[in-house]
């Protein structure tokens, strides 16, 4: 416990999902928690559960297709808390209007671009003046949709994938400044709010397909998040790490193969 004692750690999109429990768990880790999104109400009942458990938290309002109200996030925090030690790009816009190319327009794709990497790069613009003066760890949510081609979310899949060279640019330009910056792809997280949204089939498939026997856990992204915002990490940065259950360790041909009987292959 308290492997990031005394840290300021920012969290976008902790209002919901893998953010909350980025947030939780940064927390019970004795950080100082800023829970920020655009529900302002759910983001202090986030603070309240924080708080009841022990932890350290304040909310603050944040839209990625506003900048200047990540400017304030940044400012504000620095100004409340004397520094900012963690930033963790969480918040993200998952369109349910991106498709295939022809289906994509031109205003869907600059919303997702605007919010995923747009978003992602102005945070990070904001918060490094402030982390340069004592270093830092800088932790992009990125999707395991970046990894290769995709049927739908054209806009996502590439939004995502420009986190990732953007992660890699962050590492290599500040690394002497004692700043850090690693990337987290997420393949499936399952959270009571989006299960009821996935098909079966689509769980079925994807359970066929991965070498472990559940579906990943926002607390799942949350450890890694942890060991990336603490000093153990230290020696790492520039890297994007794949949390997908092992989807994207084998042939394409592996479920196909499980509903046969070993002997025929």
């Amino acid at each position: 416990m308290e492997r990031l004692k005394d840290k300021v750690a920012i969290v976008t999109g902790s209002t919901s999902g893998i953010g909350i429990a980025i947030a939780k768990l940064y927390a019970a880790e004795g950080a100082k928690v800023i829970i920020c999104g655009r529900r302002q109400e759910r983001g202090e009942a986030v603070v309240q559960e924080i708080r009841d458990a022990g932890g350290q938290a304040a909310y603050h309002f944040m839209d990625l297709m506003d900048t200047k109200s990540i400017e304030a996030l940044m400012k504000d925090t620095a100004r409340d808390y004397g520094r900012i030690d963690i930033l963790v790009n969480n918040a993200a816009n998952a369109s349910p209007k991106d498709g295939q190319v022809e289906e994509v327009t031109l205003e869907q794709w600059d919303e997702v671009f605007d919010s995923n990497l747009r978003g992602t790069f102005w945070a990070v613009k904001c918060a490094l003046p402030f982390m340069k003066e004592h270093g830092g760890s800088i932790v992009n949510i990125g999707s395991m949709a970046a990894c290769g081609g995709d049927l739908q979310g054209t806009a996502y899949a590439a939004s995502k994938a420009g986190v990732d060279m953007l992660t890699k640019d962050i590492a290599l330009q500040y690394g002497k400044n004692n700043i850090r910056c690693n990337c987290v792809r997420p393949g499936l997280i399952v959270t009571p709010q989006n299960e009821p949204r996935i098909p079966d089939v689509l769980k079925k498939i994807y359970l066929s397909n991965i070498c472990v026997t559940r579906y990943g856990r926002p607390e799942d992204i949350g450890h890694l998040c942890v060991y990336l915002g603490s000093d153990e990490s230290y020696y790492m940065t520039g890297q994007i790490l794949t949390v997908d259950g092992g989807l994207n360790t084998h042939s394409p041909t592996v479920a196909q193969f499980r509903e046969l009987d070993s002997r025929t292959w």
